[in-house]
């Protein structure tokens, strides 16, 4: 039940920033799109920045600014190794100093790091991803109108089945919350964000025009792109939750740091933010040294990897591929230099 309810979550969360990038594309007509290309290094910095704050939201936000083709591939991967999920909250709890450097660290690499890989991806042969159908914008048509102010009361005259079922949906998830139902275990940062994006998705759901609802919404984002992403998201957090309880890394990692340096690169490979709490809790402990929590947080990016594995699983893959080399490498020279 807490996996299907964090699936949901998650799925909800990759919904609204999906029908935000769109939003705010076809609000601004294309100039989000002009903001983010306006040259490769900022687009390393503003994702970069972005992934660096904590929680999965900035990952999600990038990955919905790939697949509309407004990130270079090397600038989505660098956002990933700035990336370090929800994890972050926890370690601003238990070790803030620290933390901070991390971060710092992470946001410095994903910006060096975007270049290098978006100059040797031709050497690879590595193709970025198309923009998504989704990111067409048809500026000359009258029914993608958006912030449509005066339609709003007469889209709750003639409702459609759509528009009543993406209300009911976000209104059940909004009083859920409100009532401690859903995510009560969340600590007040993360409910305000999930309270604050469904307070979005309901403003975006009332102020859209039929035809952006139907099109943009219903018939690309939900029914094309959002069940692979739930599923993903169960099937990962049912594989990790049975695979964690079998799993005794504490009291290995005390006895082999160099084994344990390797295992903290292939859990960073889980699409999920729960294996690296290990390696945070063992860090403030003293157990593990700077060198296996800057590895872990290279490789791992939380759920954020959840949306793309989705939509595009070989791009996926190469990314957690090449960020594995990255943090193997750091982690191990860092590790040699004696931190």
């Amino acid at each position: 039940m807490e996996n299907l309810e964090h699936a949901l979550i998650i799925t909800i969360f990759v919904l609204v920033m999906m029908m935000l990038v769109d939003y705010m594309n076809v609000l601004t007509r294309g100039r989000l799109s002009l903001l983010m290309k306006g040259g490769y290094w900022r687009q390393y910095i503003i994702s970069s920045a972005i992934a660096t704050t904590p929680g999965c939201l900035g990952a999600f936000m990038n990955v919905s600014f790939y697949v509309h083709g407004l990130l270079s591939f090397g600038a989505m991967a660098g956002s990933m190794i700035a990336a370090s999920g929800d994890e972050a909250f926890v370690m601003l709890a238990m070790f803030p100093k620290q933390a901070l450097i991390l971060f710092g660290i992470l946001f410095v690499l994903g910006i060096i790091c975007g270049w290098m890989i978006d100059k040797l991806a031709p050497l690879l042969r590595i193709k970025p991803c198309l923009a998504c159908n989704l990111s067409e914008l048809h500026l000359d048509d009258e029914g993608c109108r958006i912030l449509d102010w005066k339609g709003v009361l007469r889209h709750l005259r003639q409702i459609t089945f759509v528009r009543f079922l993406l209300l009911a949906i976000f209104m059940i998830l909004l009083f859920c919350l409100a009532g401690g139902v859903v995510a009560a275990e969340e600590n007040v940062i993360e409910r305000g964000a999930i309270i604050a994006v469904t307070i979005l998705a309901l403003f975006i759901v009332l102020t859209v025009s039929e035809h952006y609802l139907e099109e943009h919404i219903w018939n690309h984002i939900i029914k094309k792109h959002l069940w692979r992403v739930f599923i993903w998201s169960l099937l990962a957090l049912i594989i990790v939750d049975i695979g964690l309880k079998h799993w005794d890394l504490k009291a290995f990692a005390q006895t082999h740091m160099l084994w344990i340096i390797l295992i903290a690169a292939l859990v960073g490979i889980i699409p999920e933010s729960g294996p690296h709490l290990i390696f945070v809790v063992m860090f403030s402990q003293g157990v593990i040294p700077f060198s296996v929590l800057l590895t872990s947080a290279i490789i791992q990016d939380g759920h954020g990897m959840l949306p793309l594995l989705s939509y595009t699983p070989r791009d996926a893959v190469l990314i957690k591929l090449i960020n594995l080399t990255i943090g193997l490498g750091c982690g191990l020279l860092l590790y040699l230099a004696g931190w």
